[in-house]
């Protein structure tokens, strides 16, 4: 492991989390009152889901080939229904609101399901790691978990500050956001 391994890791990183970042922008937009712990704490189930999908696919990749091989299709649809119902949510409730929001807190149920949709083309990169041994395959899945967490970070914090703008439009730019990406998602994982 040398210096290549972890510039690649960390441009990997970066690259994965580009989705994760735009979804931080938009619960900083969504929660712009929101406090430094539930911001790392968010990052943190980013990161984690970015941790978990490579793995999951590395393992696919020396176990469950033919199964994981079955499923990549489906992985654009996933991403699409879960960022469309999110966003739409978002989208209705800030339709709804026409007053300024004090600040809608992301749920847990939703936070779990931007994770794995955020996160999920990650899968796919099992297949770029499968060359690795186990511990090279973690420290490359850590290394893009960190390099998530940092970036989410920097999303929410963004997000927080615009939306404090924003006021109730927010969550109406929130919901647009997620339902763009869940199509920019879609659309490059039908190509």
């Amino acid at each position: 492991m040398g210096r290549s391994f972890f510039l690649n890791s960390i441009l990997l990183g970066a690259g994965l989390a580009m989705d994760a970042f735009s979804v931080s922008c938009a619960n900083g937009l969504r929660e712009p009152n929101m406090k430094a712990g539930r911001m790392v704490k968010i990052a943190g189930v980013y990161a984690f889901f970015q941790f978990a999908m490579p793995m999951a696919g590395w393992f696919c990749v020396h176990q469950l080939l033919t199964f994981f091989r079955a499923f990549q299709p489906f992985i654009p649809w996933i991403a699409l229904g879960l960022l469309g119902w999110i966003g739409g949510k978002m989208l209705i409730e800030g339709i709804r609101n026409k007053t300024p929001e004090e600040g809608v807190c992301v749920t847990h149920c939703d936070l779990l399901m931007q994770g794995v949709a955020t996160s999920i083309d990650a899968l796919s990169i099992g297949f770029t790691i499968s060359d690795f041994h186990a511990l090279e395959a973690c420290l490359c899945a850590l290394i893009i978990a960190a390099v998530t967490e940092g970036i989410c970070i920097a999303g929410l914090a963004i997000g927080k500050r615009v939306g404090m703008k924003l006021s109730s439009g927010a969550s109406v730019l929130g919901g647009v956001i997620l339902i763009a990406i869940g199509l920019e998602v879609f659309i490059s994982g039908i190509r």
